[in-house]
């Protein structure tokens, strides 16, 4: 199975560009989609090329912000959107569909904001997805993708002390979140099979930064301990443009 995850970064301004040929090139069984900032509406018909696909949209209350979007060739068992904590609940950011052998969960954790203001927040939405991941679990494997908005060790970014504690998903707090995930049985796929690989999914669209390769790691598979043997591959996709973040893959034999 062929899983893509991919911060768009605003889905009706990606799909005039070369969107469709990417999804075609990269040929995923299922598509989780990040930062679609539309409603369900607008996003089913920015999709509609893609009529291979069972669609389910989660948008946030909010126009124009957050939101997610998850595509699949075989129909899920069930989906539902959020983790049924109210606070968290409006801003379109969790996508749960079950499979025969695992849960796949999109997500797009809170960014913790250029002044930190959100970071408090942050940390109860750590604490409360890992206890809804850990429940998940209780049934059945979990595979969870999607921009997480932290670089977990200084490898994932490209200035990690000039970024430490003082930029939004570098801090401490963030950090200690991630470890948190690990710790707690879930592991970072790409880490396992490129332990020592530089290499980033997220880059500024100032100063040139994706030109200078001056990025981030910030978009994620975490997999349930139990599926870590069936992993085959976990690829970065850094050569594919539209949004400013670049797609990643998980292949997996479930």
């Amino acid at each position: 199975m062929n899983i893509i995850s991919w911060n768009v970064n605003g889905i009706r301004a990606i799909v005039k560009k070369d969107f469709f040929e990417s999804i075609q090139n990269l040929n995923p069984d299922i598509l989780c989609l990040q930062e679609t900032k539309a409603q369900d509406d607008e996003v089913e018909k920015a999709l509609s090329q893609l009529n291979s696909y069972y669609n389910h949209f989660n948008s946030a209350e909010k126009k124009g912000y957050s939101g997610t979007a998850l595509l699949s060739k075989k129909k899920p068992i069930t989906i539902i959107n959020d983790m049924e904590v109210p606070e968290h609940d409006l801003e379109g950011r969790i996508q749960c569909a079950e499979y025969p052998e695992f849960y796949l969960v999109n997500v797009y954790v809170p960014n913790s904001g250029q002044q930190l203001e959100r970071l408090q927040y942050r940390k109860k939405w750590d604490s409360d997805f890992l206890a809804y991941l850990k429940n998940l679990e209780k049934n059945k494997p979990v595979i969870v993708c999607g921009d997480f908005n932290v670089a977990h060790t200084s490898i994932d970014l490209k200035n990690d002390k000039a970024n430490y504690n003082k930029t939004a998903g570098y801090t401490q707090i963030e950090i200690d979140g991630m470890d948190n995930f690990v710790n707690s049985g879930f592991v970072d796929s790409y880490r396992y099979l490129h332990p020592d690989e530089v290499a980033y999914t997220y880059w500024s669209y100032r100063f040139k930064a994706r030109e200078r390769n001056t990025g981030w790691r910030i978009d994620y598979f975490l997999v349930s301990s139990k599926l870590v043997d069936n992993i085959k591959s976990v690829n970065i996709f850094s050569d594919v443009y539209g949004s400013d973040h670049c797609p990643i893959g998980l292949e997996i034999e479930v």
